[in-house]
């Protein structure tokens, strides 16, 4: 038995914005190819029990900008064929203040945004699948030279048993790839581009050593358009994240890096990385004003699985082996959460739908008489033999912290022991009877078990 989070009671309610993962879209061009005449724009390509829907919206945004640019293109072109000589004979080219032609430095300084996108963008890949009726597209990040890709579980997700996946390199060049391993509950992937050499790995560094403030930088595929650079700061560090269940009903929460480097449907399974060029987080998912009556796009609001958290899941995929994951092997909730909003939430995975979040009633009041839910993940189930178990921990206590992370809620509990390995130790703080204890136990592991 794993954690299973109910859904915070302010997730449900209307006023609330879906937290949400980039979903892909239809067919884009390749990094050299011509605007489609003619899109089928597909939904998420993870969906939620509700089926998904054609988004027009997407293809008609991606429509205005290639004919905005192909308008401008030709505008610029006209202005050079009726020159006399295109030798540089205009106002602007190149004149100094001292009246001097020069040549303008194409060198990047040391630590920019101009540095940092020489570096990566030859390391990033947008994804095309198609899988059935559907097609998407998304990013990802080159780990060897021989066409190991880090990505996310929903960008692949849609390609299934028999699909196909297409990789676009940042040169022009495309190859179909394979999936070697997903994990829905980090939502991570690898895939293996076929028959390719020579490519250039990205670097690799420590989401530990970030820090709130910290300049970053996103690059992607944002609605198809490949090679995207866009940066930001760490807005923060450790945010819960919850986007929702797969369809083994297994719930894919992680302690989230938040950024506000502008990134939108596309980015997803592309890389944040810091100012040195390092890849510290793979971008995932969006928080959004979106009803689902338009289409989810950038508020400042991104969140980034940190690479620390799942590079050694990444391994295991690599390996060919069957991802695993740390876990106390309870069941928990929100503290002063009724059972009219305990809807066991399914230990790992999926992604919500696109429309306003559903109605609930408003959660209980603690007893203390606040208007305001407390901090804490309340246990719900404790499974027999599990480390909660063997470490006396009962159903009603009320989980705050592990090691030295504050635990706010039954999503924080979960991304916070998903970012251990199964066999380390951690302390846990928890209330009883109003009083406070601690207890060391050795987290379990999920190998050889339905997650459940």
């Amino acid at each position: 038995m794993s954690e299973h989070p109910e859904r915070p009671h302010d997730a449900d309610r209307a006023d609330q914005e879906p937290t949400r993962p980039y979903p892909s879209f239809g067919t884009y061009p390749g990094p050299s190819g011509p605007p489609p005449t003619t899109s089928t724009v597909a939904g998420p390509v993870v969906a939620p029990p509700a089926p998904r829907r054609r988004r027009g919206i997407a293809a008609a945004a991606l429509a205005t900008v290639l004919v905005a640019g192909g308008a401008g293109y030709g505008g610029a072109a006209l202005h050079d064929a009726t020159q006399e000589d295109g030798g540089g004979s205009g106002i602007f080219a190149g004149v100094t203040d001292s009246g001097e032609n020069t040549t303008t430095s194409t060198t990047a300084p040391s630590g920019s945004v101009q540095a940092v996108a020489a570096s990566v963008l030859p390391s990033v890949v947008q994804i095309d699948v198609a899988g059935g009726q559907e097609q998407g597209s998304g990013s990802g990040i080159i780990l060897s030279a021989d066409g190991l890709i880090l990505t996310n579980h929903h960008v692949v997700d849609v390609a299934g048993d028999g699909g196909q996946i297409r990789v676009d390199f940042n040169d022009g060049s495309t190859a179909a790839a394979t999936i070697v391993g997903t994990d829905s509950l980090t939502d991570t992937a690898v895939i293996k581009a076929q028959d390719v050499s020579g490519l250039k790995p990205a670097t690799i560094g420590k989401s530990g050593d970030l820090q709130v403030g910290q300049q970053v930088v996103a690059i992607g595929s944002p609605f198809g358009l490949s090679s995207t650079v866009t940066s930001g700061i760490v807005s923060a560090l450790d945010r819960p994240v919850n986007v929702g269940s797969d369809s083994a009903n297994n719930a894919t929460v992680y302690p989230a890096i938040q950024t506000d480097a502008a990134i939108n449907p596309g980015n997803s399974g592309g890389p944040l990385v810091d100012m040195s060029g390092r890849l510290v987080g793979i971008n995932s998912s969006i928080r959004t004003t979106s009803s689902g009556l338009t289409e989810a796009g950038s508020i400042g609001l991104g969140f980034a699985i940190p690479i620390d958290a799942v590079g050694p899941i990444i391994d295991q995929m690599i390996a060919g082996e069957e991802p695993t994951h740390a876990r106390l092997g309870i069941t928990v909730r929100d503290v002063g959460a009724g059972e009219e909003q305990s809807r066991p939430q399914q230990p790992e995975g999926g992604f919500p739908g696109f429309g306003a979040p559903e109605e609930s009633p408003a959660p209980e009041q603690p007893e203390d008489g606040s208007p305001f839910p407390a901090n804490g993940a309340e246990i719900r189930e404790v499974g027999a033999g599990s480390a909660a178990a063997e470490a006396g921990l009962k159903v009603g206590d009320i989980i705050t912290k592990v090691d030295d992370r504050l635990i706010v809620s039954s999503d924080s509990l979960v991304a916070t022991v998903r970012s251990y390995r199964p066999g380390e130790k951690v302390t846990v703080t928890y209330t009883r009877g109003g009083k406070e204890h601690t207890v060391t136990l050795t987290l379990d592991s999920d190998a050889g078990t339905a997650r459940s």
